[in-house]
């Protein structure tokens, strides 16, 4: 009688054990590195991951876990310090429990190279050097001339963030990178990948005036640059909308033509102690785009632009 309990504990421990072993992490890499964030990139040789999980330490030691979808294999780490050294951990879940795991270390850029491009370099391409360059590089220019990116427009603003997007009419771009200033006048860069046509900025201050300078670059370099001027929502307007615009909204005029566009069940696929991931369905129709409004830990409104093909978005 007690053979047959541990031949069946052991059939069942198999059963599990053997997917588990088929998910496996490949090697974490660093495909961009700006002062104030990292794009790091992996790949999955066998097998499949529910979702990941990015683990390390910001520049005062705390913590932070930021949840990536699992079918997903690049995350842009925002909001670090420049010239730090970090350790990240990237974590493949399956059935809610940690199954492999990856290490790398990342040490940021200085912030002192990434100041000139914004107010002095970028003028100088605009105007003559890009003339010059033509006539004293020509070896240089005559591929990246191929690659070339269409208008830099706004697709969605709201007083803390703001959602860019753009064309490559032709050849492509190795990746991008997005510069502006912060409220405080400091300069950011955000790396973007080189398949990517839009991205959203989060973070910013309402009622304020940004100029955005998007770069393409190949081999490294920069070939192309479009640039745009965007002012912030002001944040009054969505104090307002948050409580009383939208039930009116779901009362009368949704019956129209939103009634062919339906939204599923919104549903919690990942939680830390720091962010939130969400996921939903669209049974019915399609939407242009998405906001996900939320009152954050000061009662401050936020809201947050998400592509109308996106099915899931994390809070950070």
């Amino acid at each position: 009688t007690e053979a047959p309990p541990a031949e069946d504990h052991k059939s069942e421990h198999l059963q599990t054990e053997a997917p588990l072993a088929q998910a496996v992490l490949g090697e974490l890499r660093v495909s961009s590195v700006t002062p104030n964030s990292v794009q790091l990139q992996w790949s999955v040789p066998e097998g499949s991951f529910d979702s990941f999980t990015l683990q390390y330490r910001d520049a005062q030691g705390q913590p932070q876990a930021l949840p990536v979808d699992g079918g997903s294999r690049s995350v842009t780490v925002p909001g670090l310090s420049p010239s730090r050294r970090y350790r990240f951990h990237l974590n493949g879940m399956c059935g809610g429990k940690r199954t492999d795991h990856i290490s790398i270390d990342v040490i940021t850029a200085t912030d002192k190279p990434e100041e000139p491009p914004s107010p002095s370099e970028e003028p100088k391409t605009e105007a003559l050097p890009t003339e010059d360059n033509q006539t004293e590089h020509p070896q240089t220019e005559v591929p990246p001339a191929r690659a070339v990116l269409g208008e830099l427009r706004v697709s969605s603003v709201t007083p803390n963030s703001v959602q860019l997007q753009w064309s490559v009419p032709e050849a492509p771009f190795d990746s991008f990178t997005l510069q502006y200033r912060d409220a405080q006048g400091q300069p950011q860069a955000l790396p973007i990948d080189g398949g990517s046509r839009s991205v959203m900025v989060p973070g910013l201050s309402p009622s304020h005036w940004y100029r955005f300078h998007l770069y393409g670059l190949r081999g490294g370099k920069r070939t192309d640059r479009v640039s745009t001027n965007i002012v912030t929502a002001a944040s009054k307007p969505e104090e307002l909308s948050l409580p009383s615009e939208e039930p009116k909204t779901e009362a009368t005029p949704s019956d129209a033509l939103p009634a062919r566009a339906v939204l599923g069940e919104l549903k919690v696929s990942s939680v830390t102690p720091n962010s939130v991931q969400l996921q939903w369905s669209v049974p019915e129709g399609s939407f242009d785009s998405f906001t996900l409004q939320y009152q954050d830990a000061l009662g401050q409104p936020q809201a947050l632009p998400i592509d109308g093909r996106s099915r899931s978005v994390t809070v950070p």
